[in-house]
């Protein structure tokens, strides 16, 4: 494993993904701090192992459900898995969660009709929402690990990782599979997100002079923003 790639690894405790992820998980335990126990929350595209590593699981004050194409199975009495689509939360009633939430999902949605359709899915079922997404401008590509790759062309991303392992991805040799995982990586900029979550708040998570990806929140009671 490259030493970019084991900074990027959010399964060791001290990478710097993880400090990343506790920094911005500080700002949402703020943000959740007003509102009434017990608290229910959607985790589109969440696992329990995030949950656990929060120190969220198991507690009583809490209730969370994390949705998935494919459900991990149930580990904690509080943490609930479920199937479904980031697209279409319609086995959900409006505003029938405290808080909607998501970290790093937004961006595997393809296009940017799916990320517009998943906005207005979070906005709907949760009273308040949380989404975090990496940022469109800055240099280094979360996924396939490699500088400027979301800025080249898509047949010449296609050609490496048929030939090379990208990141946490390939080699794919099959042409079709290869189109596939490289056209479902979609990084959104500040002007995207603003036009799907109209009037939301964005937090900029800086790494250096650079900012490294987008929170989007609203909702929250006023005194904790």
């Amino acid at each position: 494993m490259s030493w970019i790639m084991k900074l990027a690894d959010i399964y060791k405790a001290n990478s710097m993904a993880n400090r990343f992820r506790d920094r911005r998980f500080r700002i949402f335990e703020s943000l959740v701090s007003a509102i009434p126990r017990p608290m229910r929350i959607l985790d589109v595209g969440g696992t329990n192992a995030f949950w656990e590593q929060r120190g969220w699981a198991d507690r009583d004050d809490v209730e969370i459900t994390i949705l998935n194409l494919c459900p991990e199975v149930q580990q904690h009495r509080n943490i609930i898995p479920l199937a479904g689509n980031a697209t279409d939360l319609s086995q959900f009633e409006s505003g029938s969660f405290d808080v909607a939430f998501s970290n790093s999902v937004i961006e595997h949605l393809f296009t940017f009709e799916n990320q517009r359709r998943m906005a207005e899915e979070i906005r709907r079922a949760g009273k308040a929402f949380w989404v975090q997404t990496p940022n469109f401008w800055f240099p280094m590509e979360p996924h396939f690990q490699i500088m400027g790759w979301h800025w080249m062309p898509l047949a010449a991303r296609i050609a490496m990782i048929r030939r090379r392992k990208c990141g946490w991805l390939g080699p794919c040799p099959d042409p079709v599979r290869a189109r596939e995982l490289v056209s479902e990586i979609r990084l959104m900029t500040s002007a995207e997100l603003r036009m799907i979550f109209p009037g939301a708040q964005l937090i900029p998570e800086r790494f250096g002079p650079f900012i490294k990806s987008w929170i989007v929140v609203d909702g929250f009671p006023a005194s904790t923003q």
